[in-house]
């Protein structure tokens, strides 16, 4: 197919090309073999070596992608969260980067908060247009916008070419100051959310439902909930009926925030401050009996394949010892966050976790990131978030 010319040309090899028609949007700069001109963050088009138009992105050779292809569909962000979100589109993920054709741009919505991060060049020199644009498509369905809040601060963005940071953005209407705390309501439990000091975006809605299904198995039992954050998994736990809940952190600022919460709807949470692999090493030593379910939600051990190995001993380890904690019918509630922790992966190390704690595991869920983060197959970087429900027999 050929296409008129309107932008720089970047001629690609057949590597590039065949990932670009299987419908992964990025070109390395490596697989560039003929290039015109083009200002970084500019828009270029992209070529076969045949002359075959095979789409049209934000350029920048400061960066080992040199070219991000945009998406036609990436106007249709919207309507599939309130389509897929329902009743949760008060908080949910708005736009997720390549998943929504739009390259390097996160948006998280925390009712009438919108917290942005920046990862590429060619959104970061268009960002004020596309946060006017952002605001009025919201007000079409009668949803007002009082803050927009930058979390430019990932080392990524280095990679751009790009300065890290974080503030307010500065729009007509828009409040560029304040303490940086909105409440919202997800699964039926409160949080007060920071999005100035809290991690990533202040709060994870991709585990949005994975902490509904956990929450199934929790009355009766005694939670322990590890690597709690803002207490999440803790609190629909608690407010499902567990007997008792215990939610692990080694930040007092979360721990805080799990008291705050847990006060805000009025339930019993019990805060400990303590490394996970430590506490799960003596508790185990001990031979303790305390609990009958577990909880693992983990930062990602993980950012690279180079340190994929590590990742998988590291989760092995929490899971093993979370398996050899739990008495006979336990229940284990396990993820992992990090990308480069594949599938098959993660099974196989519940699986040597299991040999290793001499026990017997029982699936009774898997599941993945909520569909606010969408997956497209095409681009294997958008499936992070593996969820599984275990029984320890």
């Amino acid at each position: 197919m050929k296409a008129k010319r309107e932008f720089p040309r970047i001629v690609v090899n057949r590597k590039a090309e065949q990932s670009l028609k299987g419908g992964h949007p990025w070109v390395y700069g490596a697989e560039a073999v003929d290039r015109e001109p083009c200002e970084n963050g500019a828009v270029a088009d992209v070529f076969s070596e045949k002359g075959t138009y095979l789409g049209s992105g934000f350029y920048n050779d400061a960066s080992k992608i040199l070219v991000r292809v945009l998406s036609k569909n990436a106007n249709d962000a919207f309507d599939y969260r309130k389509t897929v979100m329902g009743e949760d589109f008060s908080a949910c993920r708005l736009v997720f980067g390549e998943a929504d054709g739009l390259p390097g741009w996160t948006v998280d919505r925390f009712e009438s908060v919108l917290v942005t991060e920046v990862l590429s060049l060619g959104i970061e020199v268009r960002k004020g247009m596309l946060f006017r644009l952002l605001r009025e498509e919201l007000q079409k369905d009668g949803v007002e916008i009082d803050v927009i809040y930058e979390r430019n601060e990932s080392p990524l963005r280095l990679k751009e070419g790009l300065e890290q940071g974080k503030g307010y953005v500065d729009l007509p209407g828009l409040k560029t100051e304040g303490d940086g705390l909105i409440e919202i309501t997800e699964n039926g439990v409160r949080y007060e959310v920071d999005y100035v000091n809290g991690q990533k975006t202040g709060f994870f809605l991709d585990q949005k439902y994975n902490r509904r299904a956990a929450a199934r198995l929790a009355p009766g039992k005694r939670v322990l909930d590890c690597f709690t954050h803002t207490g999440a998994f803790a609190l629909n736990c608690a407010k499902a009926g567990a007997a008792s809940v215990t939610a692990v952190d080694v930040s007092d600022l979360a721990l805080q925030e799990v008291e705050r919460n847990a006060a805000l709807n009025g339930l019993s949470v019990t805060p400990l401050k303590a490394d996970v692999f430590d506490l799960l090493t003596e508790l185990t030593a001990k031979r303790c009996r305390d609990y009958d379910y577990v909880i693992l939600d983990p930062p990602a051990f993980t950012k690279s394949n180079a340190t994929a190995k590590n990742a998988f001993n590291g989760y092995k380890q929490i899971n093993r010892m979370a398996m050899k904690l739990l008495p006979r019918g336990g229940y284990l509630a396990t993820c992992s966050c990090s990308h480069f922790l594949y599938e098959d992966q993660f099974r196989r190390m519940l699986l040597e976790a299991a040999q290793e704690a001499d026990v017997t595991i029982r699936f009774i869920e898997q599941r993945q990131q909520g569909p606010d983060h969408p997956i497209l197959p095409t681009v294997p970087e958008t499936y992070y978030l593996k969820f599984y429900l275990l029984q320890v027999l």
